[in-house]
């Protein structure tokens, strides 16, 4: 009994894990990581810049996609700068309350982002199956709501996994096996039986998450099988151009987020593991941007009103 109560330390900060070992590697990493970053941060503030003064861009779609560009920033945020400063520092300590913030926003925005991704599909299902009850489905009341229980849904998940993570004993070491806290790295510095609480709330976020998915499955079959039902191939496009887009960003952040989630249970991590939680922290609000810029015609217009129009370089 009292070599068990020896095992339990009091942690004042954790210790993040070096990405990688080599400090010239590091050097050259951070700078990656900062261009990166950068460019997230430009195309998503431009997204929400085009969606706040475009008057083509006022629908319930562009107003759910400027939040879900705003949860892109804030969620690339949480990570990338704390690691870049980490690495041309060569100082990889975070404070307890620090790790304790980044898994609450980690988690906070993460499930904001899925809640908004649900929406979204509802939105287009609204749109392409019933388009003459659109407006009064997805009026502005309706989408501020919706957006308001994405919001907070993501605020009450996050402030849970908190609440069930830092609940536990830490056992041994305090070195996190990853380069950002995580609620997983965290579980196996935990001591033996301390989990229970944060593994129940894993089962349930796991089971709820599942359910969405389903309905964003459902929806996606009815979607498809109207917009087939269309005789012209040309007024196909249009409904296809849309729900592409939203189902590429579904389906890199869920597969990004898995694969992470999925490699972090080994207690030895690898430089793979380590790879993968780095396209879950960048991938998606990287891409999210590109995605939609690529394949949607009308933010194409509004890029180029924008740049050549009077928005930065005005017509001579």
């Amino acid at each position: 009994m009292s070599e068990k109560l020896t095992n339990v330390t009091i942690i004042m900060e954790f210790l993040l894990m070096q990405f990688p070992d080599d400090q010239v590697l590091q050097s050259l990493c951070a700078v990656l990581f900062l261009l990166i970053y950068l460019a997230s941060l430009i195309g998503n503030i431009l997204i929400i810049t085009l969606t706040t003064i475009d008057q083509h861009l006022q629908s319930p779609m562009y107003f759910f996609l400027k939040n879900l560009s705003l949860i892109d920033v804030c969620f690339i945020s949480v990570t990338i700068p704390k690691s870049i400063i980490n690495s041309l520092t060569n100082s990889y300590s975070i404070s307890f309350l620090g790790c304790s913030s980044q898994v609450f926003l980690l988690i906070f925005f993460a499930s904001t982002e899925y809640g908004l991704l649900i929406v979204m599909s509802y939105d287009r299902y609204a749109a392409i199956c019933h388009p003459l009850h659109y407006e009064a489905i997805m009026s502005r009341g309706s989408c501020v709501k919706m957006v308001t229980a994405s919001w907070f849904s993501g605020c009450v998940y996050g402030s849970l996994h908190v609440a069930g993570t830092f609940s536990v004993r830490f056992c041994g070491p305090n070195t996190v096996h990853q380069f950002f806290c995580e609620v997983p790295s965290l579980l196996h510095i935990a001591c033996s039986g301390d989990q229970i609480l944060e593994y129940a709330f894993i089962i349930t976020g796991c089971c709820f998450a599942f359910v969405c998915f389903i309905f964003m499955v459902v929806s996606y079959v009815q979607i498809f099988s109207t917009v087939l039902r269309i005789p012209s191939a040309q007024s196909r496009s249009k409904p296809f151009s849309t729900c592409i887009p939203h189902i590429t960003v579904v389906t890199l952040f869920l597969s990004s987020g898995f694969i992470a989630y999925l490699g972090s249970t080994s207690k030895s991590p690898t430089s793979l593991n380590l790879f993968m939680s780095v396209l879950y922290s960048f991938l998606t609000p990287s891409l999210n941007p590109v995605i939609y810029s690529l394949r949607n015609r009308d933010i194409k217009v509004a890029l180029n009103n924008f740049f050549l129009g009077g928005g930065i370089f005005p017509k001579l």
